[in-house]
């Protein structure tokens, strides 16, 4: 039986009530000419919330942040509509220039691998001051790089004076990743995107650099998306969740009831599988049999139903979405009931 994941705040605290919309997504899809990567993913982010975004990989998850900020692959596109407040037009089928206003002003993300996304031949204080003086935030570029090396010392990096003239490959890894959380912050973002972030860290780290991101996201009042594995993060840094399966929201509410009572299999088995007490009778963790399809081959009808234990003809079909009386939903012909 699966066992109940610890939803309280990280802090102790119960997390700040959601006030404003500041980002609106509708129908957003996700594709090249020939493949469907991601379908008809709606939500909206009010000032102040949390929303996890979990899924195995090749569900949907990133393609989907990149899509918001308009950073796809050449060849794929994005569909829909995507609304920032304060910004005049969709981000959907924006100008490059006018996307450019966006990032890293209004709308930021943190990437899983800071040695990719930051400049290996830039000094980091001149990355994080770059920021700064493309939105305009301060006068000159003296000022940014005084602005700079202040945020670094307000992600606790060691010596931010020295450490802004570093380059990304004299940083350790857990610095390189605070030097981007100081980046993504900088223009006090109203939405935060934070795409595995811990992922390539130590536990110990991994702890230190969500602190920093709960603690400046909250500083600022800014949505975040944190997209991630850890079902655990999840349950105790985010209100609401969204669980992706097959380039689709199969199931989204608030965390305490989507953890507690899961209506979607495919829920029910990312939980069963990230309870570590919970043995199959030959003494194996649980796991979801099968595998994810390659993206964009994903069956007609319920994406998951190839791998479901509750598959019927009916699942052929695309189910509609359902209302969960909590206020989310899900989609699926045969929900997970209470005593299953």
């Amino acid at each position: 039986m699966m066992k109940a994941l610890d939803t309280r705040a990280a802090d102790g605290a119960t997390p700040p009530a959601a006030t404003d919309e500041v980002l609106r997504v509708e129908g957003l899809g996700v594709g090249t000419r020939d493949l469907r990567l991601v379908s008809d993913v709606s939500f909206t982010l009010s000032a102040g919330e949390r929303v996890g975004l979990i899924g195995e990989s090749g569900s949907g998850k990133s393609l989907t942040a990149l899509a918001l900020l308009g950073l796809l692959p050449e060849g794929v596109h994005a569909t829909g509509a995507v609304r920032l407040a304060g910004v005049g037009h969709d981000l959907v089928g924006a100008s490059e220039r006018e996307m450019s206003a966006v990032r890293g002003a209004a709308m930021t993300m943190v990437f899983q691998e800071p040695m990719t996304a930051l400049n290996p031949v830039m000094r980091v204080g001149d990355q994080v001051a770059e920021v700064i003086l493309l939105h305009g935030r301060r006068p000159d570029r003296r000022a940014a790089r005084a602005a700079a090396v202040e945020l670094l010392d307000r992600v606790h990096l060691p010596d931010p004076a020295r450490a802004a003239h570093a380059y990304p490959h004299q940083l350790s890894g857990g610095q390189r990743q605070r030097v981007m959380i100081a980046m993504a912050l900088a223009n006090g973002p109203s939405v935060l995107l934070a795409d595995e972030p811990t992922t390539a860290l130590d536990v110990t780290v991994q702890a230190q650099v969500l602190e920093l991101i709960l603690a400046g996201v909250a500083e600022r009042g800014s949505a975040l998306l944190f997209i991630t594995h850890d079902l655990a993060v999840v349950a105790t840094v985010c209100e609401r969740v969204m669980v992706m399966y097959g380039g689709r929201v199969v199931e989204a509410g608030p965390v305490q009831e989507v953890f507690t009572r899961p209506r979607h299999p495919y829920t029910r088995g990312l939980l069963d599988a990230s309870d570590l007490t919970d043995l199959t009778d030959g003494g194996r963790l649980r796991t979801i049999a099968g595998t994810v399809p390659p993206a964009g081959r994903f069956p007609d009808g319920c994406v998951f139903r190839a791998r479901c234990p509750n598959a019927s003809p009916t699942c052929t079909r695309m189910p509609g979405w359902s209302a969960r009386p909590d206020g989310g939903g899900y989609a699926c012909w045969h929900p997970v009931a209470d005593d299953d």
